[in-house]
């Protein structure tokens, strides 16, 4: 892997052991941040940005997820942008439901800092998973 690779990953494991200071040290001021889910209907879906912005998606996979899976698989390193497949299995804390999907993540790295975040994954089956 490659130091951008590296520090992707390091930002995964961090996630993992819920060490979300970590992360947030970690991000550009200016930080764009997108989910391709609809944020009126899943509640970490849409766009961010700066820091404060990224904090309230984390804030909201805390509130409303349990992740029983949680697998960044593949790492594609393109220079400044890093590109991650992975896999989630969670289940919704009100209504109970699971959804279980592959996603692709897309970071730009500049300067050492997290620029940017794109996710892209199954909404079906969250949207699914949220009206159980």
């Amino acid at each position: 892997m490659t130091d951008n690779s590296n520090f992707i990953n390091s930002l995964y494991d961090a996630f993992k052991r819920g060490e979300m200071k970590t992360i947030l040290d970690s991000l550009d001021p200016s930080i764009e941040w997108a989910s391709n889910g609809d944020a009126k209907i899943i509640p970490w879906g849409g766009r961010r940005s700066g820091v404060a912005g990224v904090a309230s998606f984390f804030k909201s996979l805390a509130d409303d997820l349990d992740f029983e899976i949680f697998e960044p698989r593949d790492f594609f390193d393109a220079g400044d942008t890093v590109i991650v497949i992975g896999r989630t299995r969670a289940r919704v804390k009100r209504q109970g439901g699971v959804f279980d999907c592959e996603w692709a993540h897309v970071f730009t790295v500049k300067n050492g800092k997290l620029a940017r975040f794109r996710e892209f994954y199954d909404t079906a089956a969250i949207v699914d998973a949220l009206s159980a």
